[in-house]
């Protein structure tokens, strides 16, 4: 249940009450009893998510979970693979930082 805000347009009395959203506003002042209260636009509270986490992953049906298993491409890893698409580790002397001098 949300706290609104109220102001007399008579009076200026202001003030906040805890309502239900469906509970409609209050009309009458508290403190000059005129029919001139009205109720203020707020910030509304921040939403507080509490929990480990809330991911879009996490709600997925059993059908996408399924269909994303299906389209996953099946590949054979053997060593011979491996060993023709690594890349040749070479090193430049443009890569390598000079090292300092020791003042002595």
């Amino acid at each position: 249940m949300p706290t609104y805000e109220y102001v007399c347009d008579n009076c200026g009395h202001g003030f906040e009450k805890f309502q239900s959203i469906t509970a409609n506003p209050l009309r009458k002042c508290p403190e000059c009893s005129k029919m001139r209260l009205n109720r203020l636009i707020g910030t509304g509270g921040g939403i507080i998510f509490k929990g480990s986490g809330f991911y879009e992953t996490d709600y997925r049906s059993e059908s996408y979970k399924s269909g994303k298993d299906k389209a996953k491409p099946k590949t054979e890893s053997k060593d011979t693979d491996k060993k023709d698409t690594e890349p040749a580790k070479t090193e430049s002397k443009s890569e390598s930082k000079p090292t300092p001098k020791s003042k002595e």
